[in-house]
């Protein structure tokens, strides 16, 4: 593959765009691990085959597949889904994928971060990971775009920017040290600044309940435009995701981006609580060193972890009872978009959900 840059994207004059800024695509990959999908990852296939068919109404959509897997995973996505040959550990592209930034002249590049399967040998969700570690230059090789490699283990839903200078993170996860223990908030910050083009970090506690990435932002908060944030919110008290969504309340109440705005919050009720059930846990086919699937689980679901595509929003069914009203408040966050709800409760059982499963390719400026 091609040698890595030796600059830094901000450096470059580079920023990761916001989300809502137009695609030329999006990236996804095929879950096929028997240790973390359910029987022989079949129903897991079918909502990922469904998640893909809602994004590539809107933009093109690409799908990673192992050759083993390459004829199922193509009579299973619609013909508009490019499929390419592609290995991987797993099917969390949004993390193991690369990271775009583009620049004022139209140019596209891409931000190839270390990984190591969310905590490494401390917590880390499986091992080896050394084919996920290599995804993001893969891709990158067949968008024939050029790489800058970070020196830092990163997620990409560990970060959520708005395009104008701010990102949104938090410090269960980037300052967590199976990740990065010889890096403080500091120095963690200067190299999301060099690697995002960003210039200010909103810092919110921990993510969602049982969340087994270590709390990913995607899961928690993001933003809808600039200066406005979708907030997993659970009223009740004596549930423990209210007192961690109300702590991220209070840091986003007080918090200002790096335009110098207050930030508006929008609460998003979480479904559930979910927990998974006895047949769920029992399709699962558990190894040494992967992380076991368990009858009563609780399972982080969150609907902030929807994907924005270029006219619509295609957001996760989890829970009939708020199902309709989650719909509602994204759609008014979204008012130029369509909002499409595909049942995502397999992707659930799997540890994340529709945002992590994409990975957006920013269209580059004419």
């Amino acid at each position: 593959m091609a040698s890595p840059l030796d600059t830094t994207p901000a450096a470059d004059g580079f920023r990761m765009p916001a989300e809502w800024e137009p695609h030329a695509g999006c990236w996804m990959a095929w879950p096929e691990r028997p240790d973390n999908w359910r029987r022989g990852a079949e129903p897991a296939q079918e909502a990922y085959a469904a998640v893909a068919g809602a994004i590539a109404a809107a933009e093109p959509v690409t799908t990673a597949v192992s050759d083993g897997q390459f004829e199922r995973a193509r009579a299973a996505l619609p013909d508009s889904v490019r499929v390419v040959e592609l290995s991987t550990d797993d099917a969390w592209l949004r993390d193991t994928g690369p990271t775009f930034v583009v620049d004022g002249a139209g140019a596209r590049r891409g931000v190839d971060w270390r990984f190591n399967a969310w905590g490494g040998l401390e917590g880390g969700l499986y091992f080896p990971w050394d084919r996920d570690e290599r995804v993001a230059a893969k891709v990158l090789e067949v968008e024939g775009t050029p790489r800058y490699l970070a020196p830092l283990v990163l997620e990409g839903g560990s970060i959520h920017v708005d395009g104008e200078g701010t990102v949104l993170t938090t410090e269960q996860c980037l300052l967590n040290p199976n990740r990065n223990p010889e890096l403080d908030r500091a120095a963690i910050e200067a190299a999301l600044h060099a690697h995002l083009g960003t210039e200010k970090v909103i810092w919110l506690g921990d993510g969602v309940l049982e969340d087994e990435t270590d709390g990913h932002i995607d899961n928690l908060a993001c933003f809808a435009r600039p200066g406005v944030v979708l907030l997993t919110w659970v009223e009740d008290p004596d549930d423990p995701q209210h007192a961690i969504s109300r702590d991220a309340l209070e840091r986003l109440e007080a918090a200002t981006d790096a335009r110098g705005r207050s930030l508006e919050v929008i609460k998003l009720p979480a479904p559930g609580p979910l927990t998974a059930t006895a047949e769920e846990a029992a399709g699962v086919e558990p190894v040494e060193g992967s992380r076991p699937r368990r009858a009563g689980d609780r399972l982080a679901g969150s609907y902030v972890n929807f994907y924005i595509a270029n006219s619509r929003v295609v957001y996760p069914l989890l829970d009939p009872a708020r199902d309709e009203e989650a719909g509602a408040i994204i759609a008014g966050a979204f008012p130029d978009r369509e909002v499409i709800g595909v049942s995502a409760r397999e992707i659930l059982l799997g540890g994340g959900n529709i945002h992590c499963i994409t990975q957006q390719v920013p269209a580059p400026r004419r």
